[in-house]
């Protein structure tokens, strides 16, 4: 059997995480990636049902970075995985039904993280949020914030009528420019306190969570590590490097601040509350995030189809995996009867606490 060289792992497209110095390290990870690959090579699968299958297997064995996590928390055995989904191959199935088992194996990984994007269908595991109640009501949130608020750079902002401010932040897949964040906080700053609400913040750039996190610290803050896969072994890891929260130039917020959260709180935006955590005016309010703490990358199947998967982890600065969520400081959640009468649980809670 011919054999080949691993191929190279490339930046994943669209939802993700990417620091500012996410190039200089993905520089240094494919650097580091080469000293091993050059020496180790990998089987060249048939472009079949087997071979494919054998493909996603061993590409997941020898590059995803949570397998001792996961089989802590999970009891997860990839080998077992491998031998009882084996079972369920063969090359007379149709394409549908290939990809039903290569997304059930998948989805042993509990891992928002890992994806197989076919022409047809994308496979995902979701349960970190489907599982549980939403914490969220684009209702409600219409109720709150009106007409006339403002925009600028993906953020929704007002002023509530207690003199509480309140910014709506949705995603960060865009980039945000320092300028428009001081002229954000510039006009909110005779607010007495400020909510900002991320809840369903499927992620995006690390860079925009911390360019944003900067914002509410006045000295350099150790905030978390990370490492890189070196190696086709489950351990095989680089030393954990800090994660380090510089103060921002620009405009600061001196008073507290309550971040809002729920289950759709991931990736990037599970780092953005891993960040608050450390800072010293804030506060988590609402659900435990959704997790997703693994930076992803993309590899290829032999029949064309693209693989996302976890491969570098990242902690919180207590060295804890973050994969999971991360616990609010005050729990709260939606409840009916609020919702009836037009009242959103966690963002009254979180005027509460920002009054006293």
């Amino acid at each position: 059997m011919m054999r080949k060289e691993y191929p190279t792992l490339s930046l994943p497209k669209g939802e993700g995480m990417c620091d500012r110095h996410g190039w200089m390290m993905w520089i240094a990870m494919v650097c580091v990636l080469s000293l091993f690959t050059s020496c180790v090579d990998e089987e060249e699968y048939a472009d079949n049902m087997t071979g494919n299958f054998e493909a996603l297997w061993h590409i997941i064995d020898e590059r995803y970075c949570f397998f001792d996590y996961k089989k802590e928390q999970l009891g997860l055995d990839w080998d077992e995985v491998h031998t009882r989904y084996a079972r369920q191959v063969n090359e007379g199935m149709s394409t549908a039904q290939f990809f039903e088992v290569m997304r059930n194996m998948l989805s042993e990984l509990r891992d928002g993280h890992v994806n197989i994007y076919t022409a047809f269908d994308i496979a995902r595991e979701w349960s970190w949020q489907e599982d549980y109640p939403s914490n969220v009501s684009d209702t409600l949130l219409r109720r709150y914030m009106g007409t006339d608020y403002k925009m600028c750079s993906g953020m929704y902002y007002r002023v509530l009528d207690d003199n509480i401010g309140y910014v709506r932040y949705s995603s960060f897949s865009n980039d945000l420019g320092s300028g428009n964040l001081d002229e954000v906080l510039l006009y909110l700053a005779p607010c007495r306190g400020l909510i900002i609400d991320i809840r369903d913040n499927g992620g995006g750039m690390i860079s925009t969570a911390e360019k944003l996190a900067a914002r509410f610290t006045n000295e350099e803050l150790l905030v978390g590590y990370m490492q890189h896969k070196t190696g086709p072994g489950h351990n095989d890891f680089s030393k954990r490097e800090e994660q380090r929260l510089k103060p921002a130039q620009g405009i600061r917020w001196q008073k507290p601040v309550a971040v809002l959260t729920n289950r759709g709180v991931f990736s990037a935006a599970n780092e953005f509350v891993k960040y608050m955590k450390c800072c010293p005016q804030a506060i988590i309010v609402g659900d435990r995030t959704g997790g997703g703490a693994g930076m992803p990358f993309s590899s290829q199947l032999p029949n064309g189809w693209s693989i996302r998967f976890s491969a570098c982890p990242i902690y919180d600065r207590q060295g804890e995996s973050t994969e999971f969520g991360i616990e609010p400081d005050y729990q709260v959640s939606l409840t009916d009867a609020d919702f009836q009468r037009g009242v959103d649980t966690i963002i009254e809670a979180a005027r509460q606490l920002l009054s006293k």
